[in-house]
């Protein structure tokens, strides 16, 4: 029980009902009474919270904008970035079979635990704890929003105008990565029927390095004249 009142010290929430914050750290494989339901409701939670929070701070945002920016806060990838920012894979409950394979440790196990627990809490302390909590975890991720975060990406971009055109969407290829982590470079390649040539770019991370090639991919459809 100690160890998951570190957990909670890093939640900064104090359970009234333990079982509760116990069943959002147990993993299916682990028992049957796992943290799958409590996923289930603090997925919508999440998402309730996100939209009107998102909602609130940009008052002249359409709605697919609104959305983009949603979908990007409560992603998988995302989620599981909060959860090593706490230390989540520490708190796990998981069977032999997922600790050895380093179910501790992947993306998909640590977003939906973080989902579990916002559902954990809701139950326990109602919608203004979750609320609390969930602003808490993400206070740094909605604090670095800005009107420009409303604007779609380049691989979307470039996606949605090779689609407008009859043409297949773009595809990446990671040609190369140098050196070590946390000073790694990634380099790509994109490819797309209209471009004369594939676009090479690098990036700190392969997303980056993607985002750049898109970019420059745009830009010289807008040299041909072929973006609209």
């Amino acid at each position: 029980m100690a160890r998951l009142n570190r957990l909670e010290d890093r939640l900064g929430y104090q359970f009234q009902q333990q079982n509760l914050l116990t069943q959002a750290v147990t993993h299916r494989s682990f028992s049957e009474a796992n943290n799958e339901r409590l996923e289930f409701l603090g997925d919508s939670i999440l998402n309730y919270l996100i939209a009107a929070a998102l909602y609130s701070r940009f008052d002249q945002a359409a709605e697919g904008e609104l959305s983009r920016l949603r979908a990007r806060l409560v992603k998988q990838a995302t989620l599981a970035e909060v959860a090593r920012e706490i230390d989540l894979g520490d708190y796990l409950s998981m069977g032999s079979g997922e600790l050895k394979s380093g179910g501790f440790e992947r993306d998909s196990i640590l977003s939906d635990a973080v989902e579990a627990i916002i559902g954990a809490i809701y139950l326990d302390g109602g919608i203004e704890s979750a609320s609390d909590c969930v602003y808490s975890l993400f206070a740094s991720r909605l604090d670095n929003l800005s009107e420009t975060d409303l604007e779609k990406d380049a691989k979307t971009r470039l996606q949605e105008h090779l689609q407008g055109i009859g043409e297949s969407v773009p595809e990446y290829e990671l040609l190369k990565m140098k050196g070590k982590s946390p000073n790694q470079v990634f380099e790509v390649e994109c490819r797309a029927a209209p471009l004369k040539s594939a676009i090479r770019a690098s990036g700190s991370s392969r997303r980056r390095a993607e985002q750049t090639a898109a970019k420059l991919a745009l830009q010289q459809l807008v040299d041909e004249g072929q973006e609209s």
